[in-house]
Order: C-alpha cells, then structure tokens, then sequence
C-alpha cells in the first residue's frame, strides 16, 4: 500500500495542492482536477484506487459526479471520500445515499485525511481478499462467509451483499461495516467509538456526530425495519432482536 492512485477532485487550488502534497509524500500516484468534467472523461480510460470528491464544485457539482461514478459499472466498487466544507445532516445523508464511502469536513487536518485514506484501501483491499479467496484455495474463514440474518435482511459477507426481503440493497462500505456488526451481536449495546473501532480498528479518527449520520443514513435504507438499530441514549446503539419491541 502506498503506491495506489487517487483522483483529487477539488475546485480550491490551495486545498488540491495541500492534498497533492501530502499523498504525494506518502507515496501515493495522484491526478488531480479542478472540476469534475475533465476527471469523469478520465474515468472512462483510467480507474483510480480512490477519489476523493468536493461536493461543492463548478459546473458539475460532487453529487451528480458521484451519481455518476456509482451509475458506471468500471467505476462503481471505487472508494469515494467526499470532502465538503458543509456540515448540513442532509447534505452529508444526501451524499451517503449516493453511495459516499466517507467525508470528512473543511477545515481538515492532513494526518486525519491520510488515515482515512488508508482505512479505505485496507478495506477495499480486505474486500477483494476475501473475494479472491472464495474462488481459490478456501483461505476465506468460515466466519467471513457466516452469512447474518435477522427481521427479512440477509446479510452476506462474502459477496458484500444485504437484502432486505429479497431486495438488494445499496449499502455504503461502512453502512456494510456496522450493520454486519449489530447483525452478528443481536441485543448487546455498544458506544459510538466502540462501533468505530469494530469496524475500522483502534486509532481511528471521528466524530459521534459522523456515526450517527452514517447510522441514520443505514436505517433510512433499512426502511421499516430500520427502527431495530436503536439509540440508547447517553450509551450509543444497540440493535434489538425483537423489531416489535
């Protein structure tokens, strides 16, 4: 890891340049663009191990480019990071549902920016691992191909994939990330950075605030049985085994 290539999408040139710098130095290849018209014709001849999208953008904003980007079939497993300087719940729902991998806010420290970025390749990279290894020789373990259901969603790790009564649903990696984890431990109550390091590992960086976006976007997609995952206040969430209760 370190040598993969990132898309910066990003009309400030003071930030696309910071951002170019410290990739750069971590070793990573990286294109930058200062709208999204030239990036999407890039798209079609080149496929990025990551993007990272400004939401606010002239001409083509973040939100139609990522619509785009998850609508081509070469370009929808592409981790996307959204960088925005707004904080609105709804724009930052808005973007998830379009299919955000994660975002993180302007002013941004660099560190936290790298991490996130590495989190995300580790992850992608885990992902095509485990898909790798369930065509090969069976190193995928059996709890990596336990698949996890409850109240009509199935849940299966091995094709990163949820239903919910037959229906696929489109699940961010990290919406994937915290519904597996209440799946496989029904009834018990967990913290905000409990669930963060479950599903990142310790040390990573984020706000209670990015949690319960990310849980909100997951129930609103979870749709009627989305009330499962409930908030216990002052603890964190818990999801209930029975969705009647």
């Amino acid at each position: 890891m370190g040598n993969e290539t990132i898309f910066v999408i990003e009309d400030e040139r003071d930030i696309r340049e910071l951002i170019l710098f410290n990739l750069s130095r971590e070793g990573y290849r990286v294109r930058d663009f200062a709208s999204a018209e030239p990036a999407l014709e890039s798209l079609k001849s080149e496929k990025p191990d990551m993007i990272l999208l400004d939401m606010m953008l002239p001409g083509i904003d973040g939100f139609e480019t990522l619509r785009r980007i998850r609508m081509n079939g070469d370009t929808a497993a592409v981790p996307v990071i959204m960088v925005t300087a707004r904080t609105d719940d709804a724009d930052i729902v808005a973007a998830l549902e379009l299919g955000a991998d994660d975002y993180i806010c302007k002013p941004f420290s660099p560190r936290v920016l790298t991490a996130r970025i590495r989190t995300r390749l580790r992850e992608r990279q885990r992902m095509q691992s485990s898909a790798g290894g369930k065509t090969g020789s069976g190193s995928v373990s059996d709890e990596e191909e336990k698949i996890l259901s409850a109240h009509g969603i199935t849940l299966d790790p091995g094709r990163h994939e949820t239903k919910l009564d037959g229906a696929v649903l489109d699940l961010s990696a990290t919406e994937f990330s915290f519904l597996a984890f209440f799946l496989a431990n029904p009834g018990r109550v967990f913290s905000r950075q409990r669930l963060i390091d479950a599903v990142h590992g310790n040390g990573y960086s984020v706000t209670d605030r990015s949690v319960d976006v990310q849980i909100l976007s997951l129930r609103k997609k979870l749709g009627p049985v989305g009330d499962c995952i409930e908030t216990v206040r002052g603890v964190g969430y818990r999801f209930r085994e029975d969705p009647q209760a």
